[in-house]
């Protein structure tokens, strides 16, 4: 299936989304890779708030390329999400909503999303500069001295997106592994 969501989403929308839809997101996302998630992680060992709020928040896993003349970001392409594996079932106990970004997830990981009824959508690696056409606008929110692993408020519209693991759990790549299995023994 397809579907068109504007952000935040809504129960609603995470209830009907099932493993290989394809979902194209407008509104306001968040980036965060390896250095922003530590430093949330020390924050909240520390008692100290986050620089966002988390709530309903969609956290993109990416690190832009400089922004050419009159773009607001360079290529924009996914990071590999199981390096944010540590960090994330917390995040979403939290409230986090969405996650983005590119290959397997842990069963802690995939656990938290069923617990929250969240979602881990999937943006197609090596499509960088296409996917940066989505981008409307970006605006370094923390961690500045972090370079391009800075957090990032993005407003994106018709950002192309897959539901890799649903809320009821269903993994995208397991499914196609069966599938391949199956047709292969055929």
């Amino acid at each position: 299936m397809e579907y068109h969501f504007t952000l935040p989403l809504r129960e609603e929308d995470i209830a009907v989304l099932r493993a290989g839809d394809v979902v194209y997101l407008s509104g306001i996302i968040y980036t965060a890779r390896d250095a922003a998630h530590k430093r949330m992680y020390d924050a909240l060992r520390a008692g100290q708030p986050l620089p966002l709020d988390i709530r309903d928040a969609v956290i993109y896993y990416m690190g832009p390329s400089p922004a050419r003349e009159g773009r607001p970001i360079g290529s924009a392409g996914p990071t590999t999400a199981s390096r944010m594996d540590k960090y994330a079932p917390e995040l979403l106990d939290l409230g986090l909503k969405a996650m983005i970004g590119k290959g397997r997830r842990s069963e802690q990981v995939r656990e938290a999303i069923i617990r929250n009824r969240c979602i881990y959508f999937a943006a197609v690696g090596g499509a960088g500069a296409l996917l940066s056409k989505a981008i409307k606008a970006s605006e370094v929110i923390a961690y500045e001295d972090l370079g391009t692993e800075a957090i990032r408020k993005l407003t994106v519209e018709n950002f192309p997106v897959i539901v890799v693991i649903d809320a009821e759990g269903n993994n995208l790549y397991d499914i196609a592994l069966e599938q391949y299995r199956e047709e292969a023994r055929d």
